[in-house]
């Protein structure tokens, strides 16, 4: 959309706002309403200026100005709001020099998409998400100097196949890791999610399915491929309509890693792939019918993946479902179809369709700077050709206990993730997508989350230790 289609839009649809939206270092949408008739074409040029030091990793109190810049390609009109609300999406520049904000991530994932260009490797990268997420009836928590607790519940949940309702319990429910794929009764989030799709399809979004997961109360919704800052902000669409949605029907939905003990957690597989000339750069004649270039992205993966999981899994519940010995994909290794290693390339027949799919990341990743590191990840592989080794297609989770042993594996935790990010960041720091400003504030704002988790005593503990 060009700036005078935009503008024809806001005139013709008599909109009364534009929303004003940006992401902040942890992945959170923001946003500012402004009345639509402020928004010209000197506005869409210049910019909006807003305080940088009231977002958690950004600018301090003495040097706070910063500006959004507005993206026209990225409007849609808000499914929610009850007065005609126009959505943008924006870039963080410094006013004063209209240069890119180096801790924006929005702006990254840009830098990204013009190094990957510059490299000559490929003309344009492109991502499939498959994020998943929880939808509960009930969340209750809470974190003081004499309590810590949480509480969530879903009527429809495998622990209540025993409870008592008030009109009834009908006892249709898939158990604990049971939920991939019955139908209805069974499964209750069918209108729901479909009301979800249908609203994304509405706003412009290019999806293709839903269903229930694995986990209880758990689900996922199938959003179509599209290029690196496109599907940053085609995610943060995703979870802004199924947090709303799910808010319409008295529900909640949450994108947290690991909300309940037991069962599955949920994922972000991420599926990429680089073309050039219009051609699919990771078809090929070697193994699983990937070119070389795709098995030195691989090879990044793999090399990059502890300094990855800062980005890919920046949550300290992330490592609740990154355990070894269970179904998580912890272990470094690729595989054609296997889905135990946290590498794999999904079956296709087309050329068109080759992709390498990341399995390790989860849905609490700030997607611009988790799209950017595994891309630069990959990119790094290739250029130093570094040689992924032999596929492991066995079945990971049933390898003798020696050999196991011999797999690598993810990060455990996520100080040990910052930890790797400090030590292994020279790969992002390539035609200034990532610089170490962006990242040390990063790792800073991150260890604050780290040991509020530390510091805090655990119900386990008490459990555990209280009367030792």
């Amino acid at each position: 959309m060009s700036k005078k289609t935009l503008l024809k839009l806001i005139k013709d649809e008599d909109v009364a706002y534009v929303d004003i939206r940006f992401t902040d270092p942890r992945g959170k949408l923001q946003h500012v309403t402004v009345v639509a008739d402020l928004v010209d074409e000197d506005f869409l040029d210049e910019g909006f200026m807003f305080d940088g030091s009231s977002v958690a990793g950004w600018k301090s109190i003495e040097a706070s100005d910063m500006k959004l810049m507005l993206d026209p390609d990225s409007a849609y009109i808000d499914p929610f709001y009850a007065e005609k609300t126009v959505c943008i999406h924006c870039s963080v520049v410094e006013p004063d020099t209209g240069e890119a904000y180096g801790r924006d991530p929005r702006s990254i994932a840009a830098k990204a998409e013009a190094y990957l260009k510059s490299s000559g490797i490929g003309d344009v990268a492109y991502f499939g998400p498959e994020a998943e997420f929880f939808i509960f009836d009930d969340v209750r928590y809470a974190v003081t100097p004499n309590k810590v607790s949480y509480e969530v519940d879903a009527d429809h949940a495998a622990w209540n196949t025993d409870t008592q309702f008030e009109m009834g319990n009908l006892g249709h429910r898939p158990g604990y890791k049971g939920g991939y794929f019955p139908v209805n009764p069974s499964d209750d989030g069918q209108d729901l999610r479909s009301e979800m799709l249908s609203t994304m399809k509405r706003i412009g979004m290019k999806v293709d399915k839903h269903h229930h997961e694995v986990a209880t109360s758990q689900h996922e919704l199938g959003l179509i491929f599209s290029s690196l800052t496109k599907q940053a902000d085609e995610i943060q669409k995703y979870k802004y309509v199924i947090h709303n949605v799910a808010q319409a029907y008295g529900r909640s939905a949450t994108f947290m890693p690991k909300p309940i003990k037991g069962d599955n957690g949920s994922g972000m597989h991420v599926n990429m792939s680089i073309w050039k000339d219009g051609k699919p750069l990771f078809a090929g004649d070697k193994y699983a019918d990937l070119s070389q270039e795709a098995l030195y992205f691989i090879g990044g993966l793999l090399t990059h993946a502890k300094a990855l999981n800062a980005f890919t899994n920046p949550s300290t519940n992330s490592y609740k479902r990154l355990v070894p010995g269970y179904e998580a994909p912890v272990l470094r290794a690729y595989s054609a179809r296997n889905r135990s290693g946290c590498i794999r390339i999904p079956w296709t027949e087309s050329p068109k369709a080759k992709r390498v799919e990341a399995r390790f990341p989860d849905p609490s990743a700030n997607p611009y700077l988790a799209f950017s590191a595994l891309l630069l990840a990959g990119l790094d592989g290739i250029k130093n050709k570094i040689d992924p080794g032999e596929a492991m297609d066995k079945n990971l989770y049933d390898l003798p206990a020696e050999e196991l042993a011999g797999i690598p594996t993810v990060c455990g935790s996520l100080r040990e993730a910052l930890d790797e990010l400090q030590k292994d960041m020279d790969f992002l720091l390539v035609g200034d997508v990532f610089n170490k400003d962006q990242i040390e504030s990063y790792i800073a704002l991150k260890m604050e989350e780290v040991e509020d988790f530390e510091m805090t005593p655990h119900p386990v503990e008490f459990k555990n230790y209280y009367s030792c």
